[in-house]
């Protein structure tokens, strides 16, 4: 069984929701703002949490960067009415598993939540957007959160997360060779590092757990993060 928060203004939807996933087994406490969130996630250790982005007072990206600081391994799902409004941003910067659209589609939501993980944020560092995209994509259907970066300045101007494992090319346009890999690397201790590139040959200077040379597989990098995720590598 498992234990999960959802956080909506509407009661209706929350309890339409929390009622679904009850029948499916587990113990689910809804939340009608951000503060009686606070106050539920400093008492219950949550596997994940689901969040409507617009609510009075607190809307859902502050709701997840605090949150965080009260439970950085707790895996947020978004949803959103409002697929282009400027708060996605801020909060795809805090790490997602997903962000759903209303009405919630409740198979997909099944699904994420079978195989969602906790402290399994995973920091992807890639500047090809098509390739950023499908790693997300295949990280969310093992379980794994990602924040996607795709440039030094986006690095320098992320939230403050505690990622497990990051996916950085080598190359990043912009900067010299491996220069965003050492800077991951200083700003997140202890961060398991994987890295890419198109250019095998030529060997991080910074201490890595895999290299994967473009173009690779992506079973082989999803079994590399569910043996240091098993590990306890996470922070």
């Amino acid at each position: 069984m498992a234990h999960y928060l959802i956080v909506d203004d509407n009661r209706a939807l929350a309890e339409n929701l929390a009622e679904i996933l009850r029948d499916a087994g587990h113990d689910v406490l809804t939340a009608s703002d951000g503060d009686q969130a606070l106050a539920l996630v400093k008492q219950t250790r949550f596997d994940a949490v689901l969040t409507d982005m617009r609510m009075p007072g607190m809307g859902g990206a502050q709701l997840v960067a605090e949150m965080r600081q009260l439970d950085p391994g707790l895996p947020a799902l978004v949803i959103t009415a409002y697929s282009g409004e400027s708060d996605l941003l801020d909060v795809t910067q805090q790490g997602l598993l997903a962000v759903l659209p209303k009405p919630v589609p409740i198979a997909h939501l099944m699904e994420l939540l079978a195989t969602v993980r906790r402290d399994a944020l995973v920091m992807v560092v890639e500047d090809d957007v098509h390739l950023s995209d499908n790693l997300r994509e295949t990280l969310q259907q093992h379980g794994f959160s990602s924040v996607s970066i795709r440039s030094a300045q986006e690095l320098t101007a992320l939230a403050k997360i505690k990622p497990f494992a990051a996916l950085v090319d080598l190359r990043i346009p912009g900067s010299p060779s491996g220069e965003v890999l050492r800077q991951v690397a200083d700003r997140f201790h202890g961060v398991a590092l994987l890295v890419m590139t198109g250019f095998p040959q030529q060997v991080p200077a910074v201490h890595h757990e895999a290299l994967f040379a473009k173009p690779f597989d992506t079973a082989t990098l999803v079994a590399t993060l569910e043996r240091l995720h098993r590990n306890g590598v996470a922070p």
